[in-house]
């Protein structure tokens, strides 16, 4: 019957495909949602937003794997950090407040991160490994380096690691 195969295209077309954080994240904000925690439940939707963004990004619609949902989560954990620095800064305690508490709830996605011996550790063993001295091989360094902090460590904690490696 051609009536019922379309309908199972237009079943497996509509039906989400989702990646095991991201459905973490969703039964997630329906339990805050239940729970009545407004500020978990605001954080998730808004964690969500921003990976649904990052997947109709472009030219067309694609389905975000696994690192991609962390390191969008990265991005808005980074955003909240820098927004919660900010509001201290300018003397907006409660503002700061508001973003940290978005941050903590953020935090129970995203992998530990790395502390600074470890980071340095990592951060020696690539330049060992690719023989690179000096500063003109950052970018060496810091594109085989990336792989291996995946989310674990922001950028510039990466990027000094890597600047102490080769001075030293």
């Amino acid at each position: 019957m051609p009536g019922s195969r379309a309908g199972e295209r237009l079943t497996a077309m509509t039906t989400p495909q989702h990646t095991d954080l991201k459905a973490t994240l969703q039964g997630d904000l329906t339990e805050a949602m239940r729970a009545q925690d407004k500020v978990r439940a605001g954080t998730l939707r808004m964690a969500l937003t921003a990976i649904s963004t990052e997947e109709v990004a472009g030219k067309e619609h694609r389905t975000l794997g696994e690192d991609e949902v962390l390191r969008v989560l990265v991005k808005e954990a980074k955003k909240r950090r820098e927004a919660a620095e900010a509001y201290t800064g300018a003397g907006r305690p409660e503002l700061a407040a508001r973003e940290e508490a978005e941050l903590a709830v953020l935090e129970q996605y995203l992998p530990a991160q790395l502390d600074d011996a470890e980071l340095d550790r990592l951060a020696h063993e690539t330049v060992a490994e690719l023989g690179v001295s000096g500063m003109g091989g950052m970018g060496q360094v810091m594109k085989a380096l990336q792989p291996k902090v995946a989310g674990r460590a922001e950028g510039g904690r990466v990027a000094a690691a890597v600047r102490s490696a080769l001075s030293g």
